[in-house]
């Protein structure tokens, strides 16, 4: 990712980066669950409410959440360039390629499955915003 971008302060923004979009909100406006990314020993609730969404980040007693994604800090890095390349590029290559582990009720995940891709995909807008504040 950018130099000083961790997966924290990608997810840290992701709330401004998905609430901010709205189509985005729109289309998912039927989506109301909760669920965890895991990222090696740190994890983060992201709370969605009707396309709007919370980020939460760990450690948690007991949490509560529908399905989890888990993968390593440096696949969620690799994901989150801007041209991440081929089997880097799409969640579902993540799992196709057993980089990243879809656990729990995955029904609102697959149900929404474009909605979710675009979602886990919006830090990557976060190049663009970085690379104009380098200019």
């Amino acid at each position: 990712m950018t130099e000083g971008l961790s997966v924290g302060s990608a997810l840290s923004r992701l709330p401004e980066l998905v609430n901010a979009d709205a189509d985005l909100v729109r289309r998912g406006r039927y989506v109301s669950t909760t669920f965890l990314i895991g990222a090696d020993d740190t994890s983060w609730l992201v709370g969605v409410d009707e396309g709007r969404i919370r980020v939460a980040e760990g450690p948690f007693v007991m949490p509560r959440w529908r399905f989890a994604l888990r993968a390593s800090a440096s696949t969620w890095e690799r994901f989150w360039q801007p041209d991440p390349g081929p089997g880097w590029h799409d969640v579902m290559a993540l799992v196709k390629f057993r980089r990243l582990v879809a656990e729990g009720d995955l029904h609102p995940f697959m149900a929404n499955l474009l909605w979710f891709k675009d979602v886990l995909a919006a830090p990557r807008a976060l190049h663009a915003v970085a690379a104009g504040a380098a200019r």
